[in-house]
């Protein structure tokens, strides 16, 4: 099978497997796992952040990341597909007790107008404040797409001037770092608090860590372990995460190309695809995904009319040419 259900779905290297069992560990909980303590200060200074934490989830690390900015009671603001409020099943409002509202964008961009319109500072006792705007980059449900820098710069200017905090959703923001050269440290400047995804594209079996103010990462410490989110002894996962950046990090640019090579297959203009994401419109989404899994590919439906395809590092040049003759067969 050819799995471009997610990027999720990779299974570990040898290689990685190899680091992972040669870990050094200790309890995490006190603080005391060297390889844990080596990847969140290996993340922080990749992104100029001053301290990250590491979680098992990205949901995790985005529900922790904008409690540590958005008070009970009050509101953040994203776009209206932004994975913090459609794939983190309410998280956010039933945990931190925090409200959201939203702006549409038909390419999941950051729309500065709206967020201007939308915004409201405090007002007294009869008006929910906004404390925190979320962007996510790249965005998911947007198919893969990326935020360009000068938008996010834009963006922070505005919340700084107006005493709001920004909260980078970046779970796949290596691949809008491989796609377009902007250094990593760049897009660290332009949020409070960000989330970056180690099992996504970089292929590690579990983990995500939130940046930020050493300050806000050490309440984000105390939230998770009121989560159940204290682990032991996980430097053999840390591990996996110092390989993936030392190993898988450049190489997306492969899976970009595999993402294009297949979009274009299925009728999608590959100038539209700027990374590993393809969201392609059909007249039956659960026909097509039933279809494609006995020719030996497997996709995921998003919508009943909408598949999307990701590729990843189990996906080889050859898997991706063989699913795009499978795929441009079924869709004529």
């Amino acid at each position: 099978m050819i799995d471009l259900r997610s990027d999720t779905v990779t299974r570990p290297t040898e290689a990685m497997r190899a680091a992972m069992a040669r870990a050094e560990v200790g309890d995490d909980v006190y603080g005391e796992d060297p390889t844990v303590t080596e990847l969140q200060e290996r993340v922080a200074a990749m992104f100029g952040m001053e301290a990250a934490l590491f979680t098992p989830t990205g949901s995790m690390a985005n529900v922790l990341a904008v409690a540590a900015l958005v008070r009970p009671g009050q509101e953040v603001l994203c776009e209206s597909r932004a994975h913090i409020v459609r794939a983190e099943l309410g998280a956010h409002g039933a945990l931190t007790g925090i409200t959201t509202r939203t702006w549409s964008h038909p390419d999941g961009q950051v729309d500065l107008d709206a967020i201007r319109e939308m915004y409201a500072p405090d007002m007294g006792m009869y008006f929910v404040r906004t404390t925190a705007v979320s962007v996510e980059n790249t965005h998911n449900f947007a198919g893969g797409a990326v935020l360009p820098i000068e938008d996010l710069r834009a963006l922070r200017a505005w919340a700084t001037s107006v005493g709001c905090a920004v909260h980078l959703d970046g779970a796949r923001i290596w691949n809008a770092h491989v796609a377009t050269g902007t250094p990593l440290a760049e897009y660290g400047a332009v949020a409070d608090t960000l989330s970056v995804c180690l099992s996504k594209g970089l292929g590690a079996p579990i983990g995500s860590l939130v940046a930020g103010p050493a300050e806000l990462v050490e309440e984000a410490r105390v939230r998770r372990k009121r989560m159940g989110g204290g682990m032991r002894q996980v430097g053999v996962l840390a591990a996996a995460g110092l390989h993936a950046l030392d190993h898988h990090l450049d190489r997306m640019a492969e899976d970009h190309e595999h993402a294009r090579l297949i979009a274009e297959a299925c009728g999608v203009d590959p100038a539209t695809v700027p990374t590993n994401i393809v969201v392609v419109d059909v007249p039956s989404a659960p026909d097509v995904v039933a279809a494609a899994a006995t020719q030996g590919v497997r996709i995921g439906a998003v919508g009943p009319q909408r598949v999307r395809l990701l590729t990843h590092l189990d996906v080889s040049r050859a898997d991706a040419e063989q699913a795009a003759k499978v795929l441009a067969s079924l869709l004529g």
